[in-house]
């Protein structure tokens, strides 16, 4: 069965689109932690990270950096954050979260709730810094 990630990928389910290359995805999470929170994934699903091939490893973690830059200019913060969990979808997948705390990275923290025109407003704002 196919993953939430890979029906974002095939356009079965919608999202808030950052970027996209041949390979590459970057998206709003509609769970964020913080205002800003994306998630960069490969297209193919591949469940673990490290499974990937050397080449789009490479390729996916320099798409994360562009990412990363472009959601550290859009969304006010200290710093942009890396974390690769893996666990709560079986696709390979990193999440880049704007960093003015710790606390800002807790996965245990209650999630946002945002309505449709914010997700877009925010997605908008980091696809202008690109």
């Amino acid at each position: 069965m196919a993953s939430v990630f890979t029906k974002i990928v095939k356009g079965e389910i919608p999202c808030y689109k950052i970027a996209e290359t041949e390979h590459c995805l970057a998206f709003l999470d509609v769970f964020p932690l913080v205002k800003g929170h994306t998630l960069v994934i490969p297209k193919v699903e591949v469940d673990y990270l490290f499974d990937l091939d050397d080449a789009l490893l490479a390729e996916l973690n320099l798409f994360a950096k562009k990412i990363a830059l472009a959601v550290g200019k859009a969304i006010p913060c200290k710093r942009v954050g890396v974390v690769v969990l893996g666990l709560e979808v079986p696709h390979a997948h990193m999440h880049l979260i704007p960093l003015n705390s710790e606390s800002d990275i807790h996965f245990s923290r209650p999630k946002l709730k945002l309505d449709k025109e914010e997700f877009e407003r925010i997605a908008e704002a980091i696809r202008s810094k690109l």
